[in-house]
């Protein structure tokens, strides 16, 4: 649905663009036609409700991710390698003929972690 709200926007923005420019838009499905003062009204009413929900679904999610933190949980994809692990990997590191790839596959760590190394 969220795609579709952007959408709305967008839309919204550029049909008021073109009717400040003389041109109409007629929607041949919901019978729609912002070329007259009904047809801008129900226009901007659908954008508005669009907006309406978009803002109702963002709450909603920032509401249960803070209910989420107070119960403890904590989101995004859990680590990998432990802090000892990361340690380890940073001793090995600081040698310079030692490369991330190999300290990588010691631990069984994707390449991409070097950031946890650093």
């Amino acid at each position: 649905m969220t795609g579709s709200v952007a959408a709305s926007n967008t839309s919204s923005r550029q049909i008021e663009e073109l009717g400040d420019e003389g041109i109409g838009f007629r929607s041949l499905q919901e019978n729609l036609d912002t070329t007259t003062s009904g047809g801008k009204l129900v226009f901007h009413i659908f954008g508005a409700l669009a907006e309406f929900e978009r803002e109702l679904i963002r709450e909603r999610t920032m509401a249960g991710l803070a209910a989420a933190r107070a119960r403890g949980r904590k989101g995004g994809r859990p680590r990998k390698l432990t802090d000892k692990q990361i340690a380890m990997a940073r001793q090995l590191l600081k040698d310079p003929k030692q490369q991330v790839a190999e300290v990588a596959k010691m631990l069984a760590a994707c390449v991409r972690s070097r950031s946890s190394f650093s």
